[in-house]
């Protein structure tokens, strides 16, 4: 593997995690909006990653006969959780309830966001030593002729 594609796959998983982490935010910024421009109450968001340029299965069976290391990874796609229902409380007070009510809140769940926030900033954590114990290896390269 060469030096500048180890950092460039650190680096790469660094700026997903670091994605990743901007969206649990927003997600987290959220939890109590009821109203967004389209009029529904906001939908939490979800980060799917994949390996940077995607190959066939055949290259990859063949990739298997020698050490390959990789591409990186890249965000794909950006969903928004159509699974999860929304959080319904009774206020009939509030300006976004319904004719029962019962206001509609968004389906963000603190505790999974605040677990997720921990698992992107561990996996930003893991590439940041990655990145620096191949920065130690370089540097060391560059001392060998020096003695």
């Amino acid at each position: 593997m060469a030096l500048f594609q180890a950092f460039n796959i650190s680096a790469s998983g660094m700026t997903a995690e670091r994605f990743r982490t901007d969206i649990i935010a927003e997600n987290v910024a959220n939890v109590n909006t009821t109203r967004t421009e389209d009029g529904s109450p906001y939908r939490r968001k979800i980060v799917t990653f994949a390996e940077k340029d995607d190959v066939s299965f055949k290259d990859t069976l063949a990739r298997t006969s020698r050490y390959y290391g990789g591409n990186g990874v890249k965000v794909t796609k950006v969903l928004e959780d159509d699974e999860t229902e929304y959080n319904m409380e009774y206020d009939p007070s509030h300006p976004d309830a319904d004719e029962n009510g019962y206001v509609s809140y968004p389906n963000v769940n603190i505790v999974t966001e605040m677990t997720n926030l921990i698992d992107a900033s561990r996996g930003y954590e893991a590439n940041v030593t990655a990145f620096n114990a191949v920065k130690a290896m370089a540097q060391a390269g560059l001392q060998v002729g020096k003695q």
